[in-house]
């Protein structure tokens, strides 16, 4: 080969070579962007929305509106003050006005929010508060009975208090009406009776005396039927829908009526029951078993404090996760949004009065006698054992990573994990040996089980009706008022399994107005309503406490309950909580026993 086609040889490798590496690098510097560039983003907006949060609790704090921020509307939406559309912004869940960042102050300053007092007109009544725009979807007008809000601007005209929408040509036909067309006066709507009316604090601002009859004469202005509710809600609750709750019965009811438990305990919230006529106050707990049960003891203090006559009703919109008295009074097993807040109300209005029992469980340690004892409050059950582990281990590690436990799904199936472990590890086997029972001062003679379950209500273990069992065996169903007990064995996290699933019936041990339990030796897993720890040496002693006035609703039922009353048709025998008859007896130590021997299995 010629030394100049060799030379050109080298040149065009050379060549070459430079191209791959400059390929080379350009594909590593659009890498390095397409990695760093959605990186560099994140972290700003993080930081924006860091910086966002702070100056929203700081104008939050300060500002007589209820806003909130949200990054993406989920409806067309429209500033209040600038009437351009906005994707992103905050709005207040009392009023419901809506601005972007940018005329955020200027909304604060220039729009008056829902007040929650305030001097009624001439006559007495109170009248409309219109807020212009961005009314409810499907809504219609109260005078044309067309639809509103169909137009892509700000327009039409919703009031804070009925809720009533109307067209901007028709709202001046609406004002100039006369009687009770007319359009200054405002009724409140489908929820009147529900609602604490502004002018009403006002009056009650204005009494010289406060006593219970100057309330019912200013209730007489508010209308016949009138009972309102208060609604207290635990924003931590089950998969944390809280928050969205409060802002939706603040935009249906008057702002003071509704109050978050995570800033305020319920026995200050309930001092506003001392303000209300006696005997008509309703009040809604958004949360758990455990939510109720504290709710429950906030009103035990009024009753120490000698407000027995202004004690509430109470009812429940069950957001925890095993929500067992809940479902006893009807209303559930769960809510996740599947009805829309305005038929909750509904059935509040639909709902009847009952008297459930409360129980008082003293647990005195062995060898601390001169040691003040642990009282606690029971309203749903008490167990020690496999059930009772369960929960002790789901609680460790929900209060070692909260933000983990947010969900319901996820609860149960770390449940479902704990007492899947508890199958193999069997930690609590030989409680017979550990353990003595005695019902009302008689002694139980207990067969081979690893745990024991006291309930004062129908359902456990979010759903299973423990008490009455199935196939051929069915007892008459429980009563929340009759004073007595149910007292239950299971064999271990396995049966408790299969008695869920409805394979198996638990070990009826009976029924009493006592319980008295002695845990001779070693430290044992115990809960009352779902709160549980770990127990040493102890006497524990289970007696009737007083009752709690609740609320039932009849018309909701689970397929559970239809199949029951299905079955106790031929019997005559009700669900009711308050009408279905139990019968009051103990099993002698023999029925116990065969029961045990007919029901045993291997773990």
């Amino acid at each position: 080969m010629e030394p100049e086609e060799i030379e050109s040889v080298i040149g065009e490798v050379d060549s070459n070579g430079d191209d791959d590496a400059r390929e080379d690098w350009t594909l590593l510097i659009w890498t390095s962007l397409a990695v760093l560039v959605p990186v560099i983003i994140t972290l700003w907006c993080s930081v924006r929305r860091s910086k966002r949060q702070v100056y929203m609790k700081d104008f939050v704090r300060k500002s007589k509106h209820g806003w909130h921020y949200t990054d993406l509307f989920n409806k067309p939406t429209y500033c209040c003050v600038c009437s351009q559309h906005i994707l992103q912004g905050a709005f207040c869940d009392g009023c419901g006005i809506c601005a972007d960042e940018q005329c955020l102050r200027r909304a604060d300053r220039t729009m008056v929010c829902k007040e929650i007092m305030s001097a009624p007109q001439a006559d007495g009544t109170l009248k409309h508060r219109w807020v212009r725009g961005n009314v409810p979807l499907c809504s219609y007008c109260a005078v044309c009975k067309q639809q509103c809000g169909t137009q892509p601007k700000l327009c039409d005209y919703r009031c804070v208090w009925c809720q009533t929408t109307v067209h901007e040509d028709c709202k001046t036909s609406l004002e100039e009406g006369e009687g009770e067309e007319r359009g200054e006066r405002c009724d409140l709507g489908e929820f009147h009776s529900l609602i604490i009316p502004p002018h009403y604090l006002y009056n009650v601002n204005k009494l010289r005396r406060r006593q219970p009859d100057e309330y019912s004469k200013l209730a007489v202005a508010c209308g016949e039927g009138w009972a309102p509710v208060l609604v207290l809600a635990n924003t931590r609750s089950g998969n944390n829908m809280g928050e969205a709750l409060l802002g939706e019965f603040r935009s249906l009811l008057n702002p003071v009526q509704v109050f978050d438990l995570s800033e305020l305990a319920p026995s200050k919230a309930l001092q506003l029951c001392t303000l209300l006529p006696p005997g008509r106050v309703r009040v809604l707990v958004c949360g758990g078993d455990g939510t109720v049960g504290w709710v429950l003891d906030a009103i035990d203090t009024m009753k120490l404090k000698g407000q027995d006559q202004f004690i509430p009703r109470v009812t429940v919109l069950p957001l925890g996760t095993g929500n067992d008295l809940s479902n006893s009074l009807g209303w559930g097993a769960g809510y996740a949004g599947e009805i829309p807040v305005e038929q909750v109300l509904r059935n509040i209005l639909d709902a009847e009065v009952v008297k459930m029992d409360r129980w008082k469980v003293q647990v005195v340690s062995k060898g601390h006698f001169l040691r003040k004892p642990k009282v606690l409050s029971m309203n749903n059950y008490f167990s020690v054992g496999p059930d009772a582990l369960m929960a002790l281990n789901f609680h460790t590690h929900r209060e070692k990573t909260p933000s983990f436990f947010s969900s319901r799904i996820i609860n149960k199936a770390v449940y479902f994990l704990y007492g899947t472990k508890d199958c193999l590890v069997q930690e609590c086997k030989d409680l017979d040996k550990r353990i003595e029972l005695e019902l009302d001062g008689e002694r139980v003679t207990l067969p081979s089980l690893e745990g024991i379950i006291v309930c004062n209500i129908g359902y456990w273990g979010g759903g299973c009706r423990l008490w009455e069992g199935m196939g051929d065996e069915p007892c008459p169903p429980t009563r929340l008022d009759d004073g007595l007990l149910e007292v239950v064995g299971v064999y271990g996290s396995f049966h408790c399994a299969q008695i869920q699933v409805k394979l198996a019936n638990p070990v009826r041990l009976g029924q009493a107005h006592t319980v008295r339990l002695v845990l001779k030796s070693s430290r044992m897993p115990m809960q009352v309503d779902g709160e549980p720890w770990a127990q040493g040496p102890c006497t524990i002693t289970i007696t009737h406490k007083t009752q709690a006035l609740m609320l039932y609703h009849s018309a909701e039922q689970t397929d559970e309950d239809e199949e029951d009353e299905d079955s106790s048709a031929s019997d005559g025998e009700g669900h009711h909580p308050a009408t279905a008859v139990r019968h009051n007896r103990h099993l002698s130590d023999n029925d116990a026993s065969d029961k045990g021997d007919k029901d045993e299995m291997t773990d």
